[in-house]
């Protein structure tokens, strides 16, 4: 049982753990690694950010020798992302991938921000470390923002860089990051104006899924949530038409492109071919699927177009883990959602938002490595719910 004292909420909470708040910094901004520093070298880019990965996780386990260690609860989410780390390990032995060791090293990388989040959350005060993370991963997402203004344009209108800084993974790192600026907003004032920023920045991608389940998922958040008030909702409202406005030239100008001179496999036409391809090859290994890390190794570019992942999440699970992929995929998001349900009134609205939001974009995009919403944000975000939901059973 936890300590009362940790679970009043909300309160005007002003402190920041220094190590939470840069790991959740680094998990943010290490999207622009390679694409500032190793464009000439990627394979040298992979290397250094493993190795980031590999110091946050030595760092973190300082804390054996000075902190003082409470029980993080094991939640049902968190043990089915344990029970997709366990199977995706596994999968190594029957991967398709060119390179065990390399789909190795991702894997350590993609466990070791499991485990970073898991140590600090042991050895730190639960709440107070937890929002340290966030407000560092929303400085993060800003650091993305700011150096997405400046990069190049590319030939579709959209900035960044395909291999290196994707437009699709720059709106996804946005919208998280107005996701946890909305949930500090609720414990401690003063997150108005990231959120707005990264709203901002999220329409220059131009990521049209990304967009699309954003703006259906605030619009779910709006109408559901008895925290917000009116002045609020029309305030919003009103600030997204003047985005809107604003950016209509150059969606107008993006849509010429994308239906005139842009690779044909990245309309929405290519995308349902891709889909169907990756269908008849996941159908090859129907059970088990072709492993952690294997896709680029079987699927085929389509034109100048190669894709990293097949567009669509369930797809991607069914393709990389067969049925398993299936099973894990509504085990994490069913759980996901019936643990939230139980969370307080203040925040339950927002992360129901939250998995709408990854729901409706895993229908055109995913990661390449896991699901949609990262095992390391699963693990913090129903943390945070669990502690809050026992407060009445403590003080009653």
């Amino acid at each position: 049982m936890m300590p009362a004292e940790t679970l009043a909420y909300p309160v005007s909470r002003t402190s920041t753990y220094l190590f939470p708040a840069s790991v959740g910094f680094y998990f943010a901004a290490r999207l622009a690694l390679s694409y500032l520093f190793f464009q000439a070298e990627p394979r040298t880019g992979a290397i250094a950010g493993l190795a980031l990965n590999l110091a946050f996780l030595v760092g973190s386990l300082f804390y054996l020798f000075g902190g003082h260690a409470h029980t993080v609860p094991v939640t049902t989410p968190f043990r089915w992302a344990l029970c997709f780390l366990t199977v995706s390990l596994v999968s190594l032995s029957w991967s398709v991938t060119v390179s065990i060791p390399i789909a190795a090293g991702y894997w350590s990388g993609m466990a070791a921000d499991v485990a970073i989040v898991w140590m600090i959350l042991r050895y730190q005060p639960l709440t107070d470390a937890g929002e340290s993370l966030m407000r560092g991963y929303v400085w993060g997402a800003c650091f993305i923002a700011i150096v997405t203004w400046f990069s190049p344009t590319m030939q579709d209108l959209r900035p960044g860089d395909d291999e290196y800084f994707s437009p699709n993974a720059i709106g996804f790192i946005c919208v998280l990051g107005v996701y946890f600026s909305q949930y500090l907003n609720r414990a401690a004032r003063g997150w108005r104006f990231a959120p707005v920023f990264l709203s901002i920045t999220l329409m220059r991608t131009l990521s049209k899924s990304t967009i699309v389940a954003f703006c259906i998922a605030q619009a779910y958040l709006l109408l559901r949530d008895r925290t917000v008030s009116a002045a609020t909702r029309r305030t919003a409202i009103l600030g997204a038409i003047v985005i809107f406005a604003l950016f209509w030239p150059l969606i107008s100008s993006y849509y010429v492109v994308y239906t005139n001179a842009g690779n044909q496999a990245e309309t929405l036409t290519g995308r349902v071919g891709i889909w169907g391809f990756v269908l008849l090859r996941a159908l090859e290994s129907p059970w088990i699927g072709h492993g952690f890390h294997g896709f680029r190794n079987v699927i085929p570019a389509f034109g100048d177009f190669e894709a990293w992942h097949a567009h669509n999440e369930v797809i991607q699970q069914f393709y990389t883990y067969g049925v398993l992929g299936l099973v894990m995929f509504v085990g994490v998001y069913t759980s996901f959602y019936r643990h939230i349900r139980r969370a307080s009134s203040q925040v339950r609205t927002l992360f129901q938002s939250l998995l709408f939001f990854i729901l409706i974009r895993g229908l055109a995009d995913t990661d390449r490595f896991e699901l949609s919403l990262p095992m390391w944000a699963i693990l913090l975000i129903s943390t945070l719910v669990y502690v809050p939901a026992l407060q009445d059973g403590v003080t009653a």
